[in-house]
């Protein structure tokens, strides 16, 4: 499936990966994937979600602290009993190398390893191709990716639909929007 991808589809899940280990979580979820949506510099998925109204810089911040509260410890919490997050990854990676904490702190893989996706981003992955097939088109681009999401029924398609009514606007809108973008390429 992954060959049908164009190549801002790539990259988005590409960039996933790069969340995930940013968020020091252990697997990819549809979030991940959502977060590189929202960031990417363009793309029909980038667009859909600037023409139905979505602020992707909220979105985006929401997301990531959403996937940074889930790694595993509470920074909050700790910081409330005087133990700052921060400054013991920095100690432990100074003393024992570069994501020494994270793998001690199971948030993580270590390095350059494989990052797991979860059946929730796979499902997401699968939908996005359906979306593709039922929207006539040759290859999955960033726009069937996110309608993906969107069918998923996952934390990030609640987001998405949280953020769409903020914005005034609903999925039918956002499907349009992509729908619009996919017979404009």
């Amino acid at each position: 499936m992954f060959e049908r991808f164009s190549r801002e589809a790539r990259g988005a899940v590409i960039e996933a990966q790069l969340v995930a280990r940013a968020t020091h979580t252990r697997a990819i979820d549809s979030r991940h994937v959502l977060v590189a949506i929202a960031e990417s510099d363009g793309g029909p998925a980038r667009s859909a979600l600037t023409e139905a109204g979505v602020d992707v810089v909220q979105l985006s911040r929401s997301l990531r602290a959403d996937l940074a509260g889930a790694s595993g410890l509470d920074a909050t919490a700790l910081a409330a009993i005087g133990i700052d997050l921060d400054e013991v990854r920095r100690a432990t990676d100074a003393t024992f190398g570069d994501g020494s904490f994270d793998g001690v702190a199971g948030r993580s893989q270590r390095g350059g390893k494989h990052i797991p996706f979860t059946p929730d981003a796979k499902k997401a992955l699968e939908l996005g191709l359906r979306e593709a097939v039922r929207l006539g088109a040759s290859g999955i681009d960033s726009g069937h990716l996110l309608l993906g999401i969107l069918r998923g029924g996952s934390p990030a398609a609640k987001a998405l639909q949280s953020a769409l009514a903020e914005a005034g606007s609903d999925d039918s809108a956002l499907r349009d929007a992509v729908a619009r973008g996919s017979h404009a390429a």
